[in-house]
């Protein structure tokens, strides 16, 4: 198996000026980039991607979305993604890095939206017919001075990405009752945490209690907030990260399955193998046989 790769903005900008943000249409980033798209990668900075027009299947993290008008996705880096899309596809998508924006907005990080914030939320939106024209409109406007080299330039895209980014945490809002409340926000900030701290210690701990003790919570109020925010339970968030970097290392790394688990905290490749089963409903063999076919 080859290792995967990891594309950056530099790729995509054909002698632009700047290269920590990159706007283009669906059909000319799929010319443009063809030979860094035809296989699964992962890129080192955030994308938006707006479908206006044609269908097909986009695979994050190995969760398959259909595309079809309307279609609105967010990616953070790091996360593996692959397309197959009709001919007739057109939409609008933008990259940044992190600094591009977090630079200018001292106090808004990319990852307080939902959508980059959290692994365990989901990357589509669905925008009705009125969202999808607002959105247009802010791709549209952002395409516009992306090409043009206006005074404040930088200033109107960050401010016209804001609009999309707070619209969506809106409109995912409202799918997602639970974020609405106030209570529940304040929770989502306590899984943000969480989840910070899964990121940098999924490999070696895996225990609730520990988790709990780095946010001077108790466990159960750890659960609470997991209930609440994903509805899954502290544990599940836990395997779950550790099985979805198991699926990358399996189908992207030249590693052995026993040298895999080892490295993910499992001695016991009998023991990893029970937990993949369980989360994903296939063994990790299966998995590699089912994602290759």
């Amino acid at each position: 198996m080859d290792s995967i790769s990891v594309l950056n903005i530099d790729l995509f900008q054909k002698g632009k000026n700047t290269s920590d943000f990159y706007f283009s249409t669906v059909q000319n980033h799929l010319i443009v980039g063809h030979r860094h798209l035809e296989k699964a990668h992962r890129h080192d900075f955030y994308a938006t991607i707006l479908f206006t027009k044609g269908s097909g299947i986009h695979e994050i993290d190995f969760q398959k979305y259909d595309v079809s008008p309307g279609s609105l996705f967010f990616m953070s880096p790091g996360q593996i993604h692959s397309w197959e899309l009709s001919d007739d596809i057109e939409g609008y998508l933008f990259f940044c890095l992190q600094d591009f924006y977090e630079m200018h907005y001292v106090n808004q990080k990319l990852r307080n939206f939902p959508f980059f914030g959290s692994v365990n939320f989901p990357r589509k939106l669905q925008l009705n017919e009125a969202e999808l024209k607002k959105n247009v409109h802010l791709m549209l406007e952002l395409q516009e001075e992306y090409q043009a080299q206006n005074s404040m330039r930088n200033g109107l895209m960050l401010s016209l990405m804001s609009q999309i980014f707070i619209h969506s945490t809106r409109q995912f809002s409202r799918d997602f009752d639970n974020l609405a409340s106030s209570t529940s926000l304040s929770y989502f900030k306590h899984y943000q945490e969480f989840e910070n701290l899964v990121e940098e210690h999924f490999t070696k701990e895996k225990s609730i209690a520990f988790y709990a003790d780095l946010m001077n919570i108790s466990s159960k109020h750890l659960n609470r907030i997991t209930q609440t925010v994903v509805h899954k339970t502290a544990t599940d968030v836990i395997t779950e990260r550790v099985i979805l970097e198991a699926k990358r290392m399996l189908m992207y790394l030249d590693e052995s399955l026993v040298e895999i688990a080892f490295r993910l905290g499992y001695e016991e490749y009998s023991y990893f193998v029970r937990v993949f089963r369980k989360t994903s409903g296939t063994t990790p063999t299966q998995f590699i046989k089912l994602y290759k076919s």
